[in-house]
């Protein structure tokens, strides 16, 4: 930590943008995505003077606020995205947005006009803070360049600290001008740390975590921000208690563990969601209770009593009730909870779960074909081993990756949950990339996605990173496709891209190798292209045909509860009914 002494400097003076980049460094900003415009101008003439700053040219600002995502959520540090006034502000919302709800450290930095102009409608004026009031933490509309020395270290430590979002500055181009007189320096924003709960509340956890029967730790996103992936792995094992995950929170247990069920809700195995219907106690961990992963609420864990802890106190009781709320940060409370637990295998439990394991299995069709989709995730993850990290864009490969990946580690899986953004994949696992070089990066998308932002493969070459791009092709938006096939008669409209380009030639052109897995004629030699494609240097698409009628099962119908999921069998009934089960348990 920096004391006093060490924030003094000799007098000098600086532009407002000069002092920005410098505030940039103290911070230890070393990478920057972004795009000029006339507003950002003297922003970009300093930045072009740094030493340590080393900016990456999107060619959109939506790309340069998932570029700066991916490396967020790689590194779980605030990063820092750059857009000018007028149409590049309104086009990086999206990015600010998704990282929003999906609780990712942002700091996306705005040119303005000058203030004189401000309200005028003045060339490329937009309301920028008056926009992103409801998708940031906290928003500025900075008025002076002395503001700059309070805001910018204040951004980072919002930013990071309770639940970690987005903060944007809006910076008029008059106060990246101004000069003004620096002598001290504020020292570096950083997480603020988060008191634990009330001692009676950690023992009250403990006694109902002793007493309960049937017990699942249910995990989010949460756990992932707090690092709280050796916490939850002690905990289950310590007290026997089966693990359900999000998709935000994946990764945050091994998919290997004998205790881990998977993911939960609309696309999870109907034996998981079958276990948490039975459960007594639900033990929620950095989760929101999203519909995605409840289902009907009223239908979702309807005999468990429920333990909610967050560290942002807003989320209990906003969707589901909490018996016993708790508001800290998860890892360390997970850690006061532990060793006021009872350990115990819990065999009676744990004898349940595997039998409905076997009884309402993940039904994955085509496992051992990479031309399929379960095959070719399944093929991806032997060719790249274990640490690898993982991109998605948003639809029916996104779930597919969600159900067959094998996650090992916290940070792997990079992917819009909250916001859904189709467009986030490519400039995301180019973050990635920047952020962690020495790890392989995977990127799987769709037709429907990847024209999204298809212009960041430009950005991916002229940046010299490895991004394998996996590209399940079913001309169509086939999460669309297959909703208006299970619940809107078959009618299919707006959602076939019959006129479709040569993906191949496009990412050549772009200067990418390419290869089509539509040229292999057997599982083995699919296989084969495929390991060699992801040994390639550099970045490289691997186009992969898919089948339209091909559909992500199990899938929840919207606003029933999960346990009325449709399946590759659709009529298919769980053995035993829930009162068999719970006189079994009793």
């Amino acid at each position: 930590m920096n004391n006093h002494n060490e924030n003094r400097a000799p007098k000098q003076t600086l532009t407002g943008a000069e002092l920005i980049v410098r505030l940039l460094e103290r911070q230890g900003t070393r990478i920057v995505a972004g795009i000029p415009g006339g507003a950002a101008l003297p922003l970009y003439d300093a930045l072009g003077k740094s030493a340590s700053i080393r900016h990456v040219l999107a060619r959109h600002e939506q790309g340069a606020g998932f570029i700066a995502q991916g490396m967020a959520r790689v590194s779980g540090q605030p990063q820092v995205c750059i857009a000018t006034s007028g149409p590049g502000a309104t086009n990086i919302l999206t990015a600010v947005a998704d990282a929003k709800l999906d609780s990712i450290p942002l700091v996306c930095i705005t040119a303005q006009v000058p203030l004189a102009l401000i309200g005028t409608d003045a060339f490329q004026e937009v309301d920028t803070y008056g926009l992103s009031i409801p998708i940031t933490k906290r928003n500025y509309l900075v008025r002076s360049a002395a503001e700059l020395l309070r805001v910018i270290p204040e951004a980072f430590r919002l930013a990071a600290s309770g639940r970690p979002g987005p903060v944007l500055i809006d910076i008029p181009k008059c106060v990246q001008n101004e000069a003004i007189e620096v002598g001290e320096w504020p020292a570096p924003g950083r997480r603020a740390p988060v008191p634990l709960p009330a001692t009676e509340d950690i023992e009250r956890a403990a006694a109902m975590i002793d007493a309960a029967a049937q017990p699942i730790l249910y995990i989010g996103g949460g756990t992932i921000a707090s690092g709280a992936g050796a916490a939850i792995r002690t905990f289950a094992d310590r007290n026997g208690i089966p693990v359900v995950s999000t998709l935000m929170g994946l990764g945050a247990m091994d998919a290997d563990h004998p205790l881990f069920l998977g993911m939960l809700g609309m696309h999870g195995a109907r034996y998981t969601n079958e276990a948490l219907d039975a459960c007594d106690l639900l033990i929620a961990v950095g989760v929101r209770f999203d519909d995605r992963a409840t289902g009907k609420v009223a239908a979702f864990c309807p005999h468990a009593k429920v333990i909610h802890i967050d560290i942002d106190p807003s989320e209990h009781g906003k969707i589901k009730h909490a018996h016993l709320p708790l508001t800290g940060d998860v890892a360390a409370v997970l850690d006061a909870v532990v060793p006021r637990t009872r350990a115990r295998p819990r065999a009676g439990w744990r004898a349940e779960i595997a039998r409905l394991r076997a009884t309402c299995p993940l039904e994955m069709p085509g496992g051992d074909d990479a031309r399929a989709p379960y095959g070719l995730i399944r093929a991806v993850a032997r060719a790249v081993g274990p640490d690898a990290i993982v991109a998605t864009d948003v639809g029916q490969h996104q779930m597919w990756a969600a159900q067959a990946y094998p996650f090992s580690r916290p940070r792997q899986w990079l992917t819009s949950g909250g916001l859904g953004t189709m467009g986030f994949g490519l400039p995301a696992a180019i973050g990635a990339a920047l952020a962690a070089p020495e790890r392989p990066v995977i990127l799987f998308t769709g037709d429907g996605s990847i024209l999204m932002n298809i212009q960041e493969l430009a950005t991916a070459v002229e940046q010299g990173v490895s991004v394998k791009i996996i590209l399940m092709n079913n001309q169509s938006l086939g999460l669309v496709h297959q909703q208006q096939r299970m619940f809107y008669a078959g009618q299919l409209f707006g959602a076939d891209l019959s006129v479709a380009p040569d993906f191949s030639a496009l990412a050549r052109a772009f200067g990418l190798h390419a290869w089509d897995l539509g040229d292999c004629a057997d599982p083995e030699a699919a296989e084969q292209m495929l390991t060699t494609a992801l040994a390639a240097p550099g970045s490289v698409l691997i186009h992969c045909p898919v089948d339209y009628a091909e559909h992500v099962l199990p899938m929840v119908p919207p606003g029933a509860a999960n346990v009325d999921a449709i399946d590759h069998t659709a009529s298919t009934t769980v053995a035993s009914t829930k009162e068999t089960r719970h006189a079994a348990l009793a």
